[in-house]
């Protein structure tokens, strides 16, 4: 894992508390994330996963504590941050290009482009297409291609900055399994090469697992963090969800089913209809 440059965390969060009117999401989080470091969040709808991105975006001011980038407080526009967002299919009839789509990942924030700033637009927004398999239909309107490839081109455009937070809001809802392996694979390998540190929100944390440093789960207003091996057993979710939760492990995955009809009126419960609760 990259270590941070002179101590400073690519994402801290300190005695950070979100809330709308009585209702709290989360409150005290401690989090410092360093460069290369993978973190997934996971929890039920509802428990603040995506409202986290929005924080770290700018988008959405805490209630309490304080949080930074890169040692500096979020803003819309930041560079230093590349952002994923859901899978969502896009319109047919949108004309605009895929290396279009990707190149305002790269300029979309500022007015403006000398001749020198289009070559090294050209470039990179190349540089990323390539990165993801998507060169072949660059040139192909993004409402005709089909959900992996738009989400290829998504991975781009966050990529084409050169980012060093990349933050993921469930960016294999919708993939088969064969387009969340690519796209996690994606992922992975920009941390690797880059040491950007990564936040990514999934349902489901199977497809990520082999990547994961350490987990951030959030229910009901509470939350754990630490590797998947001390945050994902039942011990832990049990005490999280307030009933009891069994994890097993089975060929290098994990399997939550929940014994209380609170969960499941068969009282079974797998993953990712645990936590979609």
């Amino acid at each position: 894992m990259t270590q941070a440059v002179n101590g400073t965390p690519a994402v801290s969060l300190s005695g950070a508390r979100l809330s709308y009117g009585d209702r709290v999401l989360w409150d005290g989080l401690d989090l410092d994330v360093q460069p290369g470091e993978f973190i997934a969040v996971l929890g039920p709808n509802g428990s603040g996963k995506t409202s986290l991105m929005r924080v770290l975006l700018g988008q959405q001011k805490l209630s309490a504590g304080t949080v930074r980038i890169g040692g500096a407080a979020p803003g819309k526009g930041n560079r230093r941050i590349g952002y994923i967002p859901q899978q969502r299919a896009l319109d047919p009839t949108i004309a605009v290009r895929g290396r279009d789509l990707v190149g305002l990942g790269y300029d979309g924030h500022r007015w403006g482009l000398g001749i020198g700033g289009m070559r090294e637009r050209r470039q990179r927004v190349a540089t990323a297409l390539e990165a993801v398999g998507a060169t072949h239909y660059a040139d192909r309107p993004v409402g005709l291609l089909s959900g992996g490839e738009q989400q290829r081109l998504r991975v781009a455009q966050a990529l084409v900055g050169d980012p060093s937070v990349l933050l993921c809001d469930e960016p294999l809802l919708s993939l088969d399994l064969a387009h969340q392996r690519a796209v996690s694979g994606l992922i992975d390998a920009h941390r690797r090469e880059s040491g950007s540190a990564v936040l990514f929100v999934t349902h489901e944390i199977n497809p990520v697992l082999p990547l994961v440093d350490r987990v951030l789960y959030l229910v009901d207003g509470r939350f754990r963090i630490g590797p998947p091996e001390r945050v994902m057993t039942s011990e832990t979710l049990s005490e999280l969800y307030g009933t009891d939760i069994a994890v097993v492990r089975v060929r290098g995955q994990i399997h939550i089913v929940g014994t209380h009809s609170d969960l499941c009126e068969d009282g079974a419960h797998h993953t990712e209809e645990l936590v979609e609760r």
